[in-house]
C-alpha cells in the first residue's frame, strides 16, 4: 500500500491518534492497559488524556512526555522545527536510509549481531515506499507539536495517577535515562526498570519486559 500524498492526508501526530481513536471507539474497547514507544507514546497519551476511564495500565518503554528525555541526537529535528528549508529538510532525510533504519535497531544494544537483519530489511522495504519520504518529514516536522503537549500529559499523570510501569533501554542514544526518571515526579508510584539495550529494547530483553509485564497487570485490572 502506497502512502496517501501529503496534499491527501494529514500526516500529525493529532490526525494518527484521532485515527486510533476511532479504531478503539469502533471495536468498543475502552478498558485497555497500553503500551506505548517512540511514536506511539504521543499517540497514546493524547488517546488516555482524552479518555483517562480507559486506561488501566500504562507500559511506558522508551517514550517520551518530557523536555529532558531528548538527547542530542534531536538536533537535527530542532535545527528543521525552528526553520524548515532543503538544508534542515535534508539533514533529518538520512534518518530514513538504511543506515539510519540499522542504526535505530543496533545503537546502544549489548551484541549487535544478536539483532535480527529482518527487522530493519522490512522497515527499509516500507519506508522507501513512494511518497513515504514527503510523509515521513511531515511527521518529522510535527513532532514539535508533541513537546507542546508535554505539559498537558503531565497534568494527566498528576490526576489521574494511572498505574504505570517504565521499562527503559537505558543505552538510547535519542530518549534518555533522565527522561525515563521524569516520570516520577507526576507518578510517584510508578514502577521504573531500566535495561542494558537500545531503543528497541524488546529485541534483546523481550523475555524480562514480558515478565515485568505479567508481574505488573493482573492488580491493576
Amino acid at each position: 500500500m502506497i502512502p496517501p500524498p501529503i496534499d491527501q492526508f494529514e500526516y500529525s501526530f493529532d490526525r494518527l491518534a484521532e485515527i486510533t481513536e476511532h479504531w478503539l471507539k469502533t471495536l468498543k474497547l475502552n478498558q485497555f492497559s497500553l503500551y506505548v514507544q517512540d511514536y506511539g507514546a504521543p499517540i497514546g497519551f493524547r488517546i488516555a488524556a482524552r479518555h483517562p476511564e480507559w486506561i488501566q495500565a500504562l507500559i511506558v518503554q522508551n517514550g517520551n512526555a518530557y523536555e529532558e528525555g531528548l538527547t542530542l541526537a534531536w538536533k537535527a529535528f530542532r535545527d528543521l522545527w525552528s526553520d524548515r528549508t532543503e538544508t534542515t529538510e535534508a539533514a533529518v532525510r538520512d534518518f530514513l536510509k538504511r543506515d539510519g533504519t540499522i542504526f535505530f535497531y543496533t545503537a546502544g544494544t549489548r551484541d549487535r549481531t544478536r539483532i535480527n537483519p529482518d527487522n530493519w530489511n522490512i522497515d527499509q522495504y516500507f519506508l522507501d515506499r513512494p511518497q513515504n519520504t514527503a510523509a515521513q518529514l511531515e511527521l518529522f516536522y510535527d513532532y514539535r507539536n508533541n513537546l507542546q503537549r508535554y505539559a498537558e500529559w503531565q497534568e494527566y499523570f498528576r490526576q489521574h495517577q494511572p498505574p504505570v510501569l517504565i521499562v527503559w533501554g537505558k543505552n538510547d542514544p535519542f530518549f534518555s535515562v533522565e527522561g525515563a526518571q521524569a516520570f516520577q515526579r507526576d507518578l510517584p508510584k510508578a514502577e521504573l526498570h531500566f535495561l542494558d539495550t537500545g531503543h528497541f529494547a524488546l529485541e534483546e530483553e523481550r523475555e524480562a519486559i514480558a515478565d515485568h509485564i505479567i508481574r505488573f497487570i493482573p492488580p491493576h485490572i
